[in-house]
């Protein structure tokens, strides 16, 4: 089971000097993404326990347009291990224009995690349809 969610950054994201976004940004987005794949798996938004793995590949600035997937991996009782990976698709080009932008030919992938979420037993209406 997969899932996908597609955002500009805006300049509220940027955290840094040079309009860098926090790395906190990419995390946020793939708590979304891992609690649509446990509504989808199991009819709740369970929670995020823990990042087995976070590796933080290239910068992401205000203006990017980011690609975050997750997938799930393994299913365990009430645990669902996931993996995530997070693109940047579209980039501004301020050296052309304050409005220019490139759609990127290749992806770049900014950030990949691995991480475990929980649907407590209780709360799982679907059983992995």
């Amino acid at each position: 089971m997969k899932a996908m969610i597609r955002v500009r950054m805006s300049m509220h994201d940027a955290h840094y000097g040079g309009n860098l976004v926090d790395g906190a940004k990419m995390l946020q987005l793939f708590g979304d993404v891992a609690t649509e794949l446990l509504i989808r798996h199991d009819g709740d938004e369970g929670l995020f326990v823990a990042y087995e793995s976070v590796e933080f590949k290239a910068p992401v600035y205000a203006g990017d347009f980011i690609e975050a997937v997750g997938e799930i991996t393994q299913v365990g009782n009430s645990s669902r291990k996931m993996v995530f990976e997070a693109r940047k698709v579209i980039a501004p080009r301020p050296d052309i224009s304050d409005s220019a932008c490139d759609v990127l030919e290749e992806p770049i992938v900014v950030c990949k995690a691995v991480g475990t979420c929980v649907v407590p037993k209780d709360k799982q209406r679907k059983k992995g349809e």
